[in-house]
C-alpha cells in the first residue's frame, strides 16, 4: 500500500529526528550549546539528513523489498567537555535517543490500544501505530548494544573507571566491523544481529501488549 510506506518513511524520519534531537537537548541541560549552536535542536528533517542512513539505505531497503525499514539521522555534535558534571552528562546525553526511541514506542502503544477499541478505526492507522512501535524498539534496542560508536557503549563508559574507559574506547575505530561480522554470523534463518534485536523487540512487543 503506497499510503502506509510513504507514511511509514515519515514515521521512521520523526522517530531517527526526535533520537538526535534528544541528545542534543539534555547536552543544552547540562551546559553543552554545541547542538543548539550547529541548529540542530529542531524537528525540521533538513539539519538531520545523513546521505546514506536517511536516504540510501531506507531506499535500498525498500527498493529489495526487505520486510524491515531502518536508518539513521546525522549524529548530533555534542562537546562533554562542556559539561557542569562530565560523567553524569555522559550517562544522561548517551541515554537520552535511546529512552526517547522507547518513549515513542510506549505512547504509539497506548494509542494502538484505545484506538483498537474502537471498532470503526482505519486499519492504516492502527498499521502506522504497529511500525512506530517496532521502528522505535527496534532503534531504542539497536543503540542499547554496548558497541561503540552506539549509544549503549557510550552509557556503559560513562560508568566505568576512567583507565578501563579509556581501553574500551579504544575498541571504536574497529565497532562497524563488529558490527558487521554480527550480521554475518549465521542464527538460525537470520544472523545473530538479527536474531538477538528480534528476540528483544518481540519481548517488549508483548510487554506492550502486541
Amino acid at each position: 500500500m503506497p499510503e502506509l510506506l510513504a507514511l511509514s518513511i515519515v514515521i521512521l524520519l520523526f522517530s531517527v529526528i526526535v533520537h538526535e534531537v534528544m541528545h542534543g537537548w539534555v547536552a543544552l541541560k547540562f551546559g553543552d550549546t554545541t547542538a543548539q549552536r550547529a541548529g540542530r535542536l529542531t524537528l525540521n528533517p533538513i539539519p538531520h539528513i545523513d546521505l546514506f542512513g536517511t536516504i540510501l539505505l531506507p531506499g535500498l531497503l525498500i527498493f529489495t523489498g526487505s520486510p524491515i525499514l531502518f536508518g539513521w539521522a546525522k549524529p548530533v555534535p555534542v562537546n562533554p567537555l562542556n559539561f557542569s558534571n562530565l560523567r553524569k552528562g555522559e550517562l544522561l546525553v548517551s541515554a537520552a535517543g535511546i529512552l526517547a526511541n522507547f518513549s515513542l514506542a510506549i505512547i504509539a502503544a497506548l494509542l494502538y490500544h484505545l484506538f483498537n477499541s474502537f471498532n470503526q478505526t482505519p486499519e492504516l492507522i492502527l498499521d502506522l501505530l504497529r511500525f512506530a512501535i517496532r521502528i522505535n524498539l527496534i532503534l531504542g534496542i539497536f543503540n542499547l548494544l554496548p558497541i561503540p560508536p552506539l549509544d549503549g557503549s557510550k552509557v556503559l563508559m560513562s560508568q566505568l573507571p576512567l583507565k578501563l574507559a579509556r581501553s574500551y574506547q579504544r575498541i571504536e575505530p574497529y565497532g562497524i566491523l563488529i558490527l558487521l561480522l554480527l550480521l554475518m554470523i549465521p542464527f538460525g534463518r537470520t544472523s545473530l544481529l538479527q536474531g538477538v534485536l528480534g528476540l528483544f523487540v518481540g519481548l517488549f512487543s508483548r510487554i506492550l501488549g502486541l
